[in-house]
């Protein structure tokens, strides 16, 4: 076996998931105003719009209207103030539905 290469995966990993853990670690021992409470808490749905928005537009160049529909499925559910996951299965569903019926 490789063992250098062996060490330097692991150091990789280490020096990624370090930087990754310890603010989650940190941040449950501080106290934030609720303004900054209130903020943290968007910060899922921020993301999910930002990560995915490109994707809604690009999902079929053919039939732009199904990433659309799925996108506008998502934005409910989290208007709605469901969990991320529920949101992305429920765009997914739509779409898959969409292919299927049209």
């Amino acid at each position: 076996m490789n063992y250098p290469m062996l060490l330097l995966i692991l150091g990789m990993a280490a020096v990624t998931y370090l930087p990754r853990a310890l603010p989650a670690v940190i941040i449950d021992r501080l106290r934030f105003g609720a303004k900054v409470e209130k903020f943290l808490r968007l910060i899922p749905y921020t993301a999910m719009a930002a990560l995915i928005f490109p994707g809604i537009l690009t999902v079929d160049a053919a039939r732009p209207e199904i990433g659309l529909i799925g996108g506008l499925a998502a934005g409910v559910l989290a208007w709605r103030r469901r969990p991320v996951m529920v949101c992305v299965l429920a765009a997914i569903a739509v779409d898959v539905a969409l292919y299927l019926l049209v």
